[in-house]
């Protein structure tokens, strides 16, 4: 059970609506009447439960499980213990995570101004707002209906938000457009100035960086990362993007239409990620690099040259997921045949 100290969570639902909910369907002789009380683990979840087995590797637990319903694929329906209660569905993972949100369905901004928070008299703030202690909102600002502001935050002047945004606690919103329906966690920084400067051995010049960023709709940025606005063209993080704790992306940077980017990424000035791509965690792109559509890179892979869509890359420097495989795997029988060597030696 979600803790109700954080989490509310709903009236019970038959076997019917979380089957609807889930886009499954119910198993042969299970009552559709028959209701749970929450979701479960596999291992924690009780008669009143409802689980999922999404992995092949889980069937023994799921083979010992005491839930209530269990969302399955068909081809281990068969495999339910006795009394289980079996929902049929192609991806019981995202049916899950439906019903999950249907017990636990995050709750609506409580519309309001906390009265230590300093608005600007220029700011235009749309009905439905929350606005939350020590929030600080500069002139010119625009946000729209339902929105969320987090306590300590800041939004610097001119900086637009769109509707249904979730702004976490200490964040900082500067010279940034953000779309409809952005998430943006807690202690991110966007629109900050970004690393630029011009070098010689007379001393560094500061490069004034006079864009933006732009974020698309239902975008979302994690905690602690930073977003650095444009040198002249835009910062630009493309609908439907989702960028995890701890990223860094740099000025010009523009990010394509439902890529994932996990924790601990480092995008440099000026690369160019297309649509769906998808980064492990700590994986780095230099700056001006191309990633095409699809892309997909493995945990700690460099990025320092152009990767065509599709590809699907690992290691740095970057290199298709095959051949580093094959290089590491040469790496360890060397180093076993040298280390064979080093005991014949002694």
């Amino acid at each position: 059970m979600a803790d109700p100290r954080f989490f509310f969570t709903s009236p019970p639902k038959s076997l019917a609506e979380l089957a609807e909910i889930a886009e499954a369907r119910l198993a042969d002789g299970v009552d559709p009447n028959q209701r749970m009380d929450d979701i479960a683990t596999l291992e924690a979840a009780g008669a009143k439960h409802i689980s999922f087995l999404g992995n092949r590797k889980y069937v023994p637990v799921f083979q010992a499980s005491k839930a209530g319903a269990c969302l399955v694929e068909p081809a281990f329906a068969d495999k339910a213990p006795a009394g289980m209660a079996v929902l049929l569905c192609a991806k019981p993972r995202r049916g899950f995570a439906r019903i999950a949100a249907a017990f636990h369905p995050e709750q609506v901004p409580s519309p309001g101004i906390h009265p230590s928070a300093v608005i600007d008299s220029t700011a235009d703030i749309g009905p439905g707002c929350q606005i939350e202690a020590n929030v600080v909102i500069g002139p010119g600002v625009t946000i729209a209906a339902g929105t969320r502001i987090g306590a300590n935050s800041v939004v610097e002047r001119g900086v637009a938000l769109g509707e249904n945004c979730t702004i976490g606690p200490n964040v900082t919103l500067s010279y940034c457009l953000l779309g409809d329906r952005v998430l943006v966690a807690a202690g991110a920084v966007i629109g900050n100035t970004g690393f630029g400067y011009d070098l010689d051995p007379s001393g560094r010049v500061k490069v004034p960086h006079l864009g933006r960023v732009l974020i698309g709709d239902d975008v979302e940025i994690g905690a602690n990362a930073t977003v650095d606005r444009g040198s002249g063209p835009d910062t630009i993080i493309g609908r439907g993007t989702v960028i995890d704790n701890l990223v860094m992306i740099a000025h010009n940077v523009q990010i394509g239409e439902g890529c994932i980017i996990a924790a601990q990424n480092g995008i440099a000035g000026s690369a160019r990620l297309g649509n769906y791509v998808t980064f492990a965690g700590q994986v780095g792109v230099a700056n001006h690099v191309k990633v095409g559509d699809g892309v997909v890179a493995a945990g700690q892979t460099g990025i320092t040259n152009d990767v065509p869509s599709g590809t699907i890359i690992g290691g740095t420097p970057a290199m298709p997921i095959r051949d580093w495989r094959r290089m590491v795997g040469m790496q360890r029988l060397m180093l076993k045949k040298r280390q064979g060597k080093d005991d014949t030696n002694e």
